[in-house]
């Protein structure tokens, strides 16, 4: 199977300055196609540091995709390193390049400099794919295998995300002309209610029964829980999503519930389709999430069709006056406790008339705990169109991470009772 290595160039991305967006969209570009990327690395603007890198990659890969370092200014040094690495004896300017430069300057009003201009000249070992959306033209450079062990190719491209994005299809095609293809297969499992070492521990004996020719990845996050990547590189495509098929039904009988997807998607995109598919409707009653939950409903495009609203009732008196939560309920149990989320979540459903609702009320922290309601405590409730349940889960995290938590926790929650009631 081809290989591949991203790279990406410049001080700027060592320092924190920015994030490097274009690695992650260049790695799905190629995935998509069949090559594998084996590599992402970074160096700084050091034309030694840029050519030893690089040689390195090309002695280790089929393809070598760089971004950053082709701007007009004199501290891109990347042209100068490519031009040393690939033995160029001189220069020529890219007629379509230059073109490209004078209409984008002109259609901003701007004057035609020799130093934009110069983006045009590359090195004469190199072949060119224009760049429509910038001035900094794509060069890409092939090599034989007297010089790297295999034949390779680098390709060059901006380092500017919205150039460097549009460049892809470009340098894909190129890719698909000169280097066989394989198929990849990916399936993603979402799992959530289980920690990563006790989703590890459970599907221990299953996991290692995979044949060799699957891999899989734990990818755990606090919003989405922990996710698994069944992967095959280099078989046939339809071989391949059959082997998976097949893990996926016995991992199924292990994890039950716990799995709440089988695609690459969210708890909250997975309760709008729930509630899309039983014609039903959403509010949200929050304390010490804030707002979150609602936030990540929203997130969704086409969550008017089944979320109402909410009321994010951080104060008792809130909860008391808007919610309808009996004083007396709270004075008795505490304003985190099972009574006072039931009565949350009945009175925000009431007040919209909405079918289902949800409500927390928890200890964010990092003050506020006692020994019995620790901190990170939440209590959720959910009230569908026949029951309100109740639930109380502990995290031991810092404050925004329990909120991150909490909110996440009463999307799946919710979803379980709304599953519940679709198989009825």
């Amino acid at each position: 199977m081809t290989e591949a290595s991203i790279c990406t160039i410049g001080d700027e991305i060592l320092i924190g300055q920015i994030v490097d967006t274009n690695s992650s969209h260049i790695a799905r570009a190629l995935n998509e196609t069949g090559v594998r990327v084996t590599r992402m690395v970074s160096f700084g603007d050091d034309r030694q540091a840029i050519i030893s890198s690089l040689e390195h990659e090309l002695r280790e890969n089929s393809i070598v995709i760089v971004t950053g370092g082709l701007g007009p200014t004199k501290d891109d040094i990347t042209k100068q390193a490519l031009a040393e690495l690939s033995g160029s004896k001189g220069t020529r300017t890219d007629a379509g390049q230059l073109e490209i430069i004078h209409r984008i300057l002109k259609s901003r009003g701007l004057d035609i400099l020799d130093i934009n201009t110069a983006q045009a000249t590359v090195p004469d070992t190199c072949e060119v794919i224009p760049n429509r959306l910038g001035t900094a033209p794509v060069m890409v450079f092939r090599f034989r295998a007297g010089q790297f062990g295999h034949d390779c190719t680098l390709y060059s491209l901006p380092g500017v995300p919205y150039e460097a994005l549009g460049a892809i299809s470009d340098v894909v095609n190129d890719i698909k002309a000169h280097f066989p293809t394989g198929d990849i297969s990916h399936k993603t499992i979402m799992t959530y209610g289980l920690a990563e070492s006790q989703l590890a521990k459970l599907i221990e004996p299953w996991e290692n029964a995979l044949p060799d020719t699957i891999r899989l990845a734990y990818l755990p996050a606090p919003l989405t829980g922990v996710r698994l990547r069944l992967s095959i590189y280099g078989g046939e495509r339809e071989q391949e999503d059959c082997q998976i098929a097949q893990q996926l039904e016995s991992l199924r009988k292990i994890l039950g519930d716990h799995i709440y997807a089988e695609e690459d998607t969210s708890l909250q995109e997975t309760v709008g389709r729930l509630l899309l598919k039983a014609g039903k409707t959403l509010s949200v009653a929050e304390s010490c999430t804030g707002g979150m939950i609602s936030h990540l409903i929203t997130s969704v495009a086409g969550s008017s069709e089944y979320y109402l609203g909410s009321v994010t009732s951080y104060a008792n008196s809130v909860k008391e006056n808007i919610l309808g939560v009996p004083a007396e309920t709270i004075e008795k149990y505490g304003a985190v406790s099972s009574e006072c989320v039931a009565k949350m979540a009945e009175g925000v459903k009431r007040l919209t008339g909405s079918d289902y609702s949800v409500a927390t009320s928890g200890i964010a922290g990092p003050g506020g705990g006692t020994p019995e309601k620790p901190v990170g405590l939440v209590w959720i409730g959910v009230s569908t169109p026949s029951r309100t349940v109740t639930f109380s889960v502990v995290y031991k995290n810092d404050r925004n991470r329990n909120i991150e938590r909490f909110s996440a926790s009463a999307l799946d929650i919710l979803r379980k009772e709304i599953t519940k009631d679709l198989s009825i």
